[in-house]
């Protein structure tokens, strides 16, 4: 008599910590898009009134824990390479759960700012839930893996936005921040009880080894990398702050539900990314991640520009679905190429200059962004963006097609 198989399918531990991980980074991501894309619409009840002043403290404020989390980032890369990434994971969910629950308490504008500069020192999920995961996963698996991940990111961003606008809209912002407060809460208890990390803490003399930034920055490719992440974060994030205040002069003189049709155009293009990142991640293992982020590079400039000459909510709306289909491209390949072109034991520090050079774009972009648009009006940085997105192009022909991609691949 044969012996009947399980039902149950029989998952290698490196895939159920991937599943895990997958979850605990949407509900992440869920909790801090519920109410930060609605930062410029939440400036004006904590009283900054005087309509040129919103963009530039909406830029202000997406910029100042860009900032500060530079400097953190590598900090905490160098702690995950010796004490794992796990903890760092549960830091920045827990840390963010706080911050965020204590936004919506917020008086006024200056304590806003001081939670937001916390939040650059104690978050970052994104940047340490990859470099725990590229740790679990394969090599072989590690594109669709980190396509995976960014499902999670996009998925997040689609169903966040959306049911944050539908509940501010209804029972104002503040409810917003709490609510996310206790999703991201809910995502950190996953990862502490839920992902399995086996970490083997690498040899003194492979520390030492890691610890030279020159050693790092000499492996081939990776420079040109951290550039090409500055560049596209500076670029995304260069609009990020005033498009929902865009978005608000097309709703028309009335601007009911503004919050709403925000928070529905976020995740069109949420949606979209996660579509086009769910096939891409498997796609860019058998062709080259190299090939697919040049193709997505060009789309994602092309469809920046054409967001400033939009004259219509329904011209937006198509713009986001392709915007997002390239953004869906863009970050798991970036994140794949990443962890072919340094070694296994420098993965914490290498992710962490990462996220540093994420979050220079990230803080570099809504500044200038907001000083643009306060001077020069909303639709002309998308023409600027258009043209950094373009600069990324000859940066990557400096990276190198990673071993086990031949030319014919």
């Amino acid at each position: 008599m044969k012996p009947t198989s399980s039902p149950l399918p029989n998952y290698q531990p490196w895939q159920m910590t991937l599943y895990v991980m997958f979850a605990a980074q949407l509900l992440s991501i869920i909790g801090f898009s519920f109410s930060l894309p609605f930062l410029p619409f939440y400036i004006r009840e904590l009283g900054v009134t005087e309509e040129r002043l919103v963009p530039y403290w909406a830029g202000i404020l997406a910029a100042s824990a860009s900032l500060v989390m530079v400097f953190f980032s590598p900090l905490w890369g160098w702690i995950a390479d010796r004490y794992g990434r796990k903890p760092m994971v549960t830091r920045a969910m827990f840390g963010g759960a706080i911050i965020t629950f204590a936004m919506g308490l917020v008086e006024n504008i200056w304590q806003l700012l001081g939670l937001r500069m916390l939040s650059g020192a104690l978050t970052g999920t994104i940047s340490a839930s990859i470099a725990l995961v590229s740790t679990a996963v394969p090599r072989a698996n590690l594109g669709f893996a980190l396509g995976l991940m960014q499902v999670a990111v996009f998925l997040g961003m689609t169903l966040g936005p959306w049911i944050g606008g539908l509940l501010a809209d209804s029972a104002g912002y503040r409810l917003t921040f709490k609510i996310g407060g206790g999703v991201l809460l809910a995502g950190g208890l996953l990862v502490l009880f839920g992902a399995r990390e086996r970490f083997c803490r690498p040899s003194e003399t492979a520390l030492r080894k890691s610890d030279r930034m020159v050693s790092l920055l000499q492996c081939s490719g990776f420079p040109a990398m951290l550039a090409l992440f500055f560049f596209f974060n500076c670029s995304v994030h260069f609009v990020m702050p005033i498009l929902p205040l865009f978005i608000e002069t097309l709703c028309g003189p009335s601007r009911v539900d503004v919050a709403s049709t925000t928070g529905m155009l976020l995740a069109v293009s949420g949606g979209a990314s996660a579509v086009g990142a769910a096939g891409i991640g498997y796609l860019s293992d058998r062709i080259g991640h190299k090939r697919v982020l040049t193709a997505s590079l060009v789309l994602a400039t092309v469809c920046l520009v054409f967001h400033g000459l939009a004259q219509s909510i329904t011209h937006l709306v198509w713009l986001r679905i392709f915007y997002g289909l390239a953004v869906g491209g863009i970050l798991p390949t970036m994140n794949a190429l990443v962890g072919e072109l340094v070694p296994p034991e420098s993965y914490g520090k290498a992710y962490g200059l990462v996220s540093s050079m994420i979050c220079l774009g990230m803080a570099a972009g809504p500044y200038f962004g907001g000083i643009m648009a306060s001077a020069w009006g909303y639709r002309w940085p998308f023409a600027a963006v258009g043209a950094i997105v373009a600069l990324s192009l000859p940066i990557l022909s400096r990276v190198p097609r990673p071993a086990g991609h031949t030319a014919s691949s």
